[in-house]
């Protein structure tokens, strides 16, 4: 045990959960990493009027107004689909969905305005309240939807344009732009936009760091939705990311009567609406439930976060280690060398052997690593496997065996073995099998403490 930490093991030797200061100084250093990494950079934020409905609402702007003062750009674009049924019925205006489009003729219009431009007011005035300054403007230039399948769209518009240069101005001298879900033509007409599309075509333009859609209980989880393989969940069962390419997939599994929790249009609309925003050159899009506190900087500040995070195949990647990572792999290993589970090793020997080592990286952060070390005998060792507790649960120890074995092929080797005191069944599951420590290499034999009493496991190509 770590002293001053209380550890809990799992079936996966490596997912240890340290609740120590330690590890809390670990989380302080994401932080730290985060901001560093996005001062200056630009987000989305796609708000639901239901969120600015909730009781949460104070504490969202004033986790905005926090992330504006770390030098982050933010642009805010409202959802107001709720206030606009309810301003519609009020007047007795008729209106339908139509695939998820609302459809009223061009007399709607005025009362669409008005619910759109009373949420963006609200929201404003928030800002107000936290001492910063935002103002609503009319960016978008907007064509209608017109007829389609049979289907006059009337009011209903599609995003044309977004005046990129005025928008970038308003920033630049330190507003924060609120875009209404209204656009205008050339000619001076107004259409309703989906706020959603609005918020995709405002962070492509803008070439955004993130983009976030924020709803009322938003949470995907396992408890809810089959999830595809590739799909990384959090240790409590949400879906933590999902890749571009595992979308439809996760879409489609869940589709059908026999799945009550199948994905609403709502949801299916925000997963293919960010899943197209990070094709269209968005970094990352997210997917947050506003009736969580803190849900925004925790999402932003933490590789995990607290939504789910639609991302390109490059989210996280194994990589050679290099001389700048070595402070950061010491640290990963430091907890398992406590335990006994790994050998200390010192700066000078990760550097000697640096070219041997592999570690897996997100957004800046090492979170596993392990080496492979080669021996005259045709035989090589895998070796220093550590995978940070937070990040185990997405399969990446099991990654870094199947690329370090596939490593040892490539290379010729007869066989790879390890080393081990407490995770041999763990090994086992690679196909190792125990073996007498006569069948070591010499140099490795010599170095094998007897006082350790570690086992010998091998894998035979």
């Amino acid at each position: 045990m770590v002293a001053g930490c209380q550890v809990n093991a799992f079936d996966n030797p490596w997912h240890l959960a340290y609740h120590c200061p330690m590890m809390q100084t670990e989380r302080v250093r994401d932080v730290i990493r985060y901001i560093r990494r996005f001062k200056g950079s630009t987000i989305v934020i796609r708000l639901d009027d239901d969120v600015v409905d909730s009781s949460l609402f104070a504490s969202h702007i004033h986790d905005l107004a926090l992330l504006y003062e770390t030098g982050l750009r933010i642009v805010v674009v409202p959802g107001a689909q709720a206030h606009i049924s309810k301003v519609l019925d009020a007047y007795g205006v008729a209106w339908k969905f139509q695939d998820g489009i609302r459809v009223t003729d061009e007399e709607g219009m005025d009362f669409i305005k008005m619910a759109a431009f009373d949420i963006s007011n609200r929201i404003m005035t928030r800002f107000s309240a936290e001492r910063l300054t935002a103002v609503i403007g009319n960016w978008v230039r907007a064509r209608g939807r017109g007829v389609v399948g049979g289907t006059d769209y009337g009011s209903a518009g599609v995003v044309e344009r977004v005046q990129i240069e005025a928008l970038a101005r308003a920033m630049d001298d330190g507003f924060i732009p609120i875009i209404p879900c209204v656009g205008w033509s050339a000619t001076g007409k107004p259409y309703n936009i989906s706020s959603t599309e609005l918020a995709v075509a405002a962070a492509v333009a803008l070439k955004a760091e993130k983009l976030f859609f924020i709803g009322s209980g938003a949470t995907i989880s396992l408890e809810d939705y089959k999830m595809p393989s590739g799909a990384s969940l959090s240790p409590e069962g949400r879906m933590a990311a999902i890749s571009v390419e595992d979308i439809d997939e996760f879409i489609e599994m869940n589709r059908g009567a026999d799945h009550p929790n199948c994905p609403s249009v709502e949801l299916a609309d925000l997963l293919r609406q960010g899943k197209e925003a990070c094709e269209r050159g968005v970094t990352r899009a997210h997917i947050l439930d506003g009736d969580v506190d803190g849900v925004i900087p925790a999402e932003i500040f933490s590789d995990l976060g607290m939504g789910t995070m639609i991302y390109r195949s490059d989210y996280g990647s194994f990589r050679p280690m290099q001389k700048d990572d070595i402070p950061a792999v010491l640290s990963l290993m430091n907890p398992f060398v406590e335990r006994g589970i790994l050998l200390p090793r010192t700066p000078e020997d990760l550097e000697s052997r640096c070219p041997d080592y592999a570690v897996y990286e997100i957004d800046g952060g090492i979170r596993a690593c392990g080496a492979l070390h080669a021996y005259p005998e045709g035989m090589a060792e895998i070796a220093a496997i550590a995978v940070d507790e937070a990040y185990a649960h997405m399969g990446i120890g099991p990654k870094l065996m199947d690329l370090l074995i596939q490593r040892a092929r490539d290379a010729g080797f007869a066989s790879v073995f390890v080393l081990t005191t407490q995770t041999a069944d763990w090994f086992e599951r690679f196909g190792f099998k125990s073996a007498d420590i006569s069948l070591l290499p010499l140099n490795r034999r010599e170095k094998w403490n007897p006082k350790r009493g570690s086992r010998l496991l091998i894998l035979h190509f």
